[in-house]
Parts: C-alpha cells; structure tokens; sequence
C-alpha cells in the first residue's frame, strides 16, 4: 500500500515541475512562489518533525535546532567557495554557481526519499497513520517538484540537468517507501537530517530565491506569491492533522 500511494507522490511531484516549466514568462512570480514554498516547509514541517524526532539536547540546545544552523552555514560555505572557485577561472562577480543548484536539488530528493521512508513506516504503525502521512506527503510533493526543477535553473544549469533532477526527486519517495519492506529508519537520524536539510533550505530560500525575485520585479504581486506560498504549506499541514 505504501508503494502504491508514493507512485502518487511521483506523479504529484511531477505536476510540480511542470507548473515551475510552463510560467517561466512570470519568472519573478515562480521565485517568489517558491520562496514561499520553502519557507513554509522548513518552518512549519520540517523543524517541527525534526524537533520531535531528534529531541535530545547537546549543551542546552535541541540537536535539530544545532543541525538546522549547521545546515544554515554549511550551504552558505559552499557557495562562498565554489563562487570563488569561479572567480579564479574567469567568471564574473555574482555569476551563479551551476552546481551550488544541482546540490539543492539532490538534497530535495534526499528529502523526498526520507518522505517515503516515513511514508513506509507509517503504514508499518496502522493504516490510519498510513493515511494522514500519506495526505501530507503526497500534496507537498508539488511544492518539492516545482522548487526542485526551480533551483536547478536559477543556478544556470541546462533544462535537461533539471528534467533529471525533477525525474529523480519524483522517483525518490517510491524508493523509500519500498525500502521499508527490507528495513526501518530509527527516528533520531531522520530527524537530525531533516534539521540540516532545512537550514539548506532556509538560507536558499532567504539568500538567494527571495532576492532573486524582488531584485527586478519588486511587485505587490511578487510579495502576495511568497505569503501564498507559505499560507498554501500551512493549509495541506492543516488538513493532513
């Protein structure tokens, strides 16, 4: 059954990445969606998730919170070097880094195999279970879609390179659903990772997409596409609970 429903979630995360293909002429608005998307699920999914499943404290301070500020500057660190990596080789100040977006998009269909993973152990726990991960799963996935395909372009990369990485993020949740036939993940290490993954997330989404979408279209509407982002994470976490 669990498999069943991630073959839901491939094909929702798929209808992600077209929507993110096919309003590329309203590109400020993608960003600002997007934007949007990603805050909403790193401040009202996965820091929540990953608080309660990796509860421990390491000298006074959630061992999520640690990872989600070690995320944080971790993704900030690398593209400081691959940019100067770039710098050294002739490119010009402020040209983006292609594989700073390829390693957001991998870390997006880490994030989706741990959504099947999770997918897999619910149905292990109940059927009831099974079902409201399953809802929660399966309609954030489009967010997951269209952010990763968006991530990939906006770092320059080829359109090919980002069907591949779409391809790979819709793939992933059925992996981890069916790998929980052969084994289980132990809640702490999935929370911890959901805590890093999600500083990933929020320095992308504060330091590089939000700016991006403002910097030559600093529209009302822009900004009405990031709350509507964020408010569309909090209804689908609504409905799932």
């Amino acid at each position: 059954m669990a498999v069943i429903v991630a073959l839901g979630a491939f094909l929702m995360t798929l209808a992600g990445g077209w929507t993110a293909q096919r309003v590329t002429d309203r590109r400020h608005l993608v960003l600002g969606l997007a934007g949007g998307l990603m805050l909403g699920v790193v401040g009202l999914d996965l820091l929540p998730e990953a608080l309660h499943a990796a509860g421990r404290e390491v000298f006074g301070v959630p061992l999520a919170l640690l990872l989600f500020v070690a995320g944080f500057l971790v993704a900030h660190v690398v593209e400081r070097l691959l940019a100067v990596r770039q710098a050294a080789h002739g490119a010009e100040d402020g040209v983006r880094v292609p594989q700073v977006g390829l390693t957001a998009a991998a870390a997006m269909v880490g994030h989706s195999l741990a959504d099947g993973v999770a997918l897999g152990a619910a149905f292990q726990v109940g059927g009831g279970m099974g079902v409201a991960v399953a809802l929660a799963v399966i309609t954030h996935d489009f967010a997951d879609g269209f952010n990763t395909y968006t991530l990939t372009r906006l770092y320059g990369n080829a359109r090919r390179k980002a069907l591949m990485m779409l391809f790979a993020d819709a793939a992933a949740p059925v992996v981890g659903a069916a790998s929980t036939l052969l084994f289980t993940l132990p809640e702490e290490p999935l929370g911890a990772y959901l805590g890093f993954f999600g500083g990933v997330l929020l320095y992308l989404a504060a330091a590089e997409i939000l700016p991006e979408a403002h910097h030559e279209h600093p529209a009302l509407s822009t900004l009405m596409c990031t709350v509507g982002g964020v408010a569309g994470i909090w209804l689908v976490i609504g409905l799932a609970e």
